[in-house]
């Protein structure tokens, strides 16, 4: 099984907000005493500042922005705030309230399946994930934004999974970020940036204003 605990950093965010969503939605969960562990093992940098870029590459001089472009997408810089995150992480958590419902448990056995097939590379794997993600974004009313819907679907797959075998928990973990990352990262940046920017300008929580940016 492979182990994927270190990255570049180009997932970074992906990370971080996966790890929030879990831990956001780990109560009673079987998994929940192998958090710490993800963390013990690198799988989460911490950030402390925030470097924030311009759409031509060059250092934002109010610091208030947190991506820049590199070859056409959308790069989170290293320093990001870890409190929007989370609180990023805890809206789109009760999203996933509403959206559990719509998981049949074949779909998630299914994957468990898969998951504990040590042989399966990443990038097979990863299609399974994606197929599961897409089938049943499908069935997602049509007024809650598609990317949204995925992204949420693909967290709630990984709580799922790793709660019905917590032993998956570091597996299913890496997959969902390759996941995220290969599919919907520029639509995580563009929504870390726009807290962090409008947080920072208007001197206020993040809670504040995520109403309106992340729920449905």
């Amino acid at each position: 099984m492979e182990q994927d605990i270190y990255s570049d950093g180009s997932d970074r965010v992906e990370r971080m907000l996966l790890f929030a969503f879990l831990d956001v939605k780990s109560s009673g969960c079987e998994f929940r005493e192998q958090l710490p562990l993800l963390q013990k093992q690198s799988i989460l940098r911490s950030a402390k500042e925030v470097q924030c870029y311009d759409s031509d590459g060059e250092l934002q001089t109010d610091g208030n922005r947190s991506g820049h472009l590199q070859n056409g997408e959308l790069v989170l810089d290293p320093e990001v705030n870890e409190e929007v995150v989370r609180t990023i992480a805890a809206q789109l958590a009760e999203i996933g309230d509403q959206l559990d419902k719509q998981i049949r448990a074949k779909v998630v056995n299914d994957l468990v399946q898969h998951f504990r097939n040590e042989n399966l590379p990443r990038e097979e794997i990863t299609r399974y994930l994606s197929q599961a993600v897409e089938g049943l974004a499908r069935a997602i009313p049509s007024d809650l934004e598609q990317e949204k819907a995925m992204l949420v679907l693909a967290m709630l797959l990984t709580k799922k999974v790793a709660n019905q075998v917590p032993s998956l928990l570091q597996r299913v973990f890496s997959t969902t970020v390759n996941y995220i990352n290969q599919h919907l990262h520029n639509y995580v940046v563009r929504m870390v940036c726009a807290i962090q920017q409008l947080c920072s300008s208007a001197q206020v929580t993040a809670q504040v204003s995520l109403l309106a940016l992340v729920t449905p």
